[in-house]
This record gives structure tokens, C-alpha cells and sequence, in this order.
């Protein structure tokens, strides 16, 4: 943890505390510059008084870019804003992941240098291989860790813990661990020593649990879910995702699993959700085990809003969020937007 004084402009001071994750957030959207400065200040160091220009490394600042007109008379032009949901469809894995995030900016957009990246996809037992649709698409994931350490990462961290078969055999059998090992990436068994008891501060029914010390001491976690049917909950997609990160995961069906989920991404809160719908499950979820239950869309739905790919993802199964409980939950927790019809959203097709 980082401790820091803030001082306002009446002299008054405050001490605050921040996670190594929240300050690198910070540091993305220039907040962190301010509390640089400060820290800096604290340790004697003077800083320059004319800054350097910051690198142009991942321009989420910028909303608006006056584009230079041939025509002295003509008005100048605003750069269209960026997408708050991007949906790309008919490429392999990892061209359309790829070409969801160029339109972020690319992937430094969320992924600072030097950070460490946790990605967590859904690799919920060792039975069946990805063509069954109950594990998250192999090159999905791979493109991501590729990604991660182009932009700078540090390191870059996959792991789930399976209820089917012991993670070392999930992690073979879903093609996982092959596509991770040769993009650079580390796959990770979920030690049971390295759980923290947390609390949930807001939380409504889940106000506590255990959570992986691994992905709480993440500066970036990605969470890569596959859009499956669900028995207990219709749909499993990006919050449910997150489940994998506890071990008290029968508390949650007992006090109320949709609204535990809820409360469960208020905790976790993933710089980016990236939905694997090259192929869906369409019954028998969440394992799956028969093709004919299994529909290929090759399709992938990103942003930064967890909410808002829950939602969007309900369509490709002919649903609404409503339908789908926990979602509603999410948004009123303040967590992202159902409200499609509202948001930017960017639909590509790289087929032909």
C-alpha cells in the first residue's frame, strides 16, 4: 500500500491510502501526475517547473483531436469519441481481439509498463476440450497475454480453479496452458494457503469472503469469460466469471447468488472484460459435454464495463439483461450500464 498527504488549496492536508492497482489506474488517466508531485515533494524533490510532455503511450485522456483542414474556412472537426462496448465477428481469435482493442487505443490503454497483468478466463473443469464451450477459447486468451506483454506488462499471470478435475488437467485438456507458455505467459495453480479473508464494503449479502491474494494484489486483472447457459443463474458471463477467484463459492448459491455475485464484482472490479463468444453454450451449462449444444459465433464483445458486456452478451442467446438477475444488480451497485440503446457501441466484421 502507498500512503500519501493531499494538500488543497487552504492549506488543509489528509492522509490517504492506495493500493499499488489504484495508483496505476490513477497514473493512466494523469491523476497519478498529481500525486507524484506530491510524494515528490514530501521527499525533498523539487520538480522541474516546466514538465516534460507525457509519452504518447495510451491516450485515454483525450477525448477530442482538432484534425488540420486543407480549407482555412472550413471548421475544424472533433475525433469521434471511443466506444464504450466493441463486437467483432468472423475472425480468428486473435485478429478480432486485437482489433477490439485498437479501438481503446490499444492495449496500453489498460495496461501501464511494468504492471503486473492477472487474465482470468473460464476453465471450470478438465472433461472437455474448448470445442465444447465450456472453457474459454484458447487463442482468446493467448492473444491477450501476447498483448499484455507488448504493451509493457511486467508480467502476465492465468489461472482459475476448476470444480471438474484438478486444475493441472483443466489447464492441458482446454488448450489453455499451451496458447498462455508460448505467448510468454505464466499459468498458475490456485494454492489454498494463498486465500485472504476480505470484506466488501456496500456489499448487500456478501460482505465477506475469501478471496486469491494473487488476483487482489494484481495492478491489472482481465477477466475473459465464455457466454454459457447456466442452470443456476440462466447465463454465465463476466461477473459470474469472477466466482473463480473465492473459495466460498456454496455461501454464494446459499444467501442469494445473484445478488452475491453483484457484491463479488464490487470487489474484484476488472480493468477490462473480454467475452469469448466464438462459440456459445447453449444448454447443459456449465459443462457442457455434448456439440450439438454448442453454437460457433466468432464473436467477441469488449470494454471496460463489465455491465455493459453482460448486457449485450444476453442478446447473442435471444435474452435481455433482465432475464438475467444479477446483471440488474451490477448496474445498480454502480458497477457499469445496461442501457445499451445509450452507449457507444462499435460493431465490426472482418469476414467477408
Amino acid at each position: 500500500m502507498l500512503e500519501y498527504i493531499i494538500t488543497t488549496g487552504d492549506n488543509h492536508s489528509a492522509m490517504k491510502t492506495i493500493s499499488r492497482r489504484e495508483f496505476l489506474k490513477l497514473a493512466a488517466t494523469g491523476t497519478g501526475g498529481i500525486l507524484l508531485q506530491q510524494l515528490l515533494a514530501a521527499c525533498g524533490v523539487q520538480p522541474a517547473s516546466t514538465p516534460p510532455a507525457p509519452a504518447s503511450t495510451t491516450a485515454e485522456t483525450e477525448t477530442s483531436t482538432v484534425v488540420p483542414s486543407q480549407d482555412p474556412t472550413s471548421t475544424p472537426t472533433q475525433a469521434a469519441p471511443r466506444p464504450d462496448v466493441v463486437i467483432v465477428r468472423r475472425g480468428d481469435p486473435e485478429a478480432m481481439v486485437r482489433r477490439a482493442l485498437d479501438s481503446f487505443g490499444g492495449m496500453r490503454t489498460f495496461v501501464p509498463a511494468g504492471a503486473r497483468v492477472v487474465v482470468k478466463p473460464n476453465i471450470c473443469n478438465a472433461y472437455n476440450s474448448y470445442e465444447y464451450a465450456s472453457t474459454t477459447n484458447p487463442w482468446v486468451v493467448g492473444a491477450l497475454v501476447k498483448l499484455c506483454l507488448e504493451a509493457g506488462a511486467a508480467s502476465v499471470s492465468v489461472f482459475d480453479f476448476p470444480f471438474g478435475g484438478t486444475a493441472e488437467q483443466a489447464y492441458v485438456s482446454s488448450g489453455i496452458r499451451e496458447q498462455v507458455e508460448a505467448a510468454g505467459g505464466r499459468m498458475e495453480v490456485m494454492g489454498r494457503l494463498k486465500y485472504a479473508q476480505v470484506t466488501i464494503p456496500g456489499a448487500r449479502v456478501l460482505t465477506e469472503t475469501n478471496a486469491y491474494q494473487d488476483a487482489l494484489d494484481a495492478d491489472v486483472l482481465i477477466n475473459v469469460p465464455i457466454a454459457k447457459q447456466h442452470g443456476s443463474t440462466r447465463l454465465t458471463l463476466g461477473m459470474k466469471n469472477l466466482m473463480g477467484l473465492v473459495q466460498n463459492r456454496n455461501t454464494m448459491h446459499r444467501i442469494g447468488l445473484h445478488q452475491a455475485i453483484a457484491d463479488l464484482a464490487t470487489l474484484f472490479r476488472p480493468e477490462l472484460t473480454v467475452m469469448d463468444a466464438v462459440r456459445i453454450l447453449t444448454a447443459n451449462g456449465p459443462t457442457g459435454g455434448n456439440l450439438a449444444d454448442v453454437q460457433q459465433l466468432d464473436t467477441i464483445v469488449v470494454s471496460p464495463d463489465i455491465v455493459a458486456v453482460d448486457a449485450y452478451t444476453t442478446r447473442l442467446f435471444g435474452l435481455t439483461p433482465a432475464d438475467v438477475s444479477y446483471i440488474q444488480a451490477g448496474a445498480d451497485a454502480g458497477l457499469g450500464r445496461l442501457d445499451l440503446e445509450n452507449l457507444r457501441v462499435e460493431e465490426v466484421n472482418l469476414g467477408s
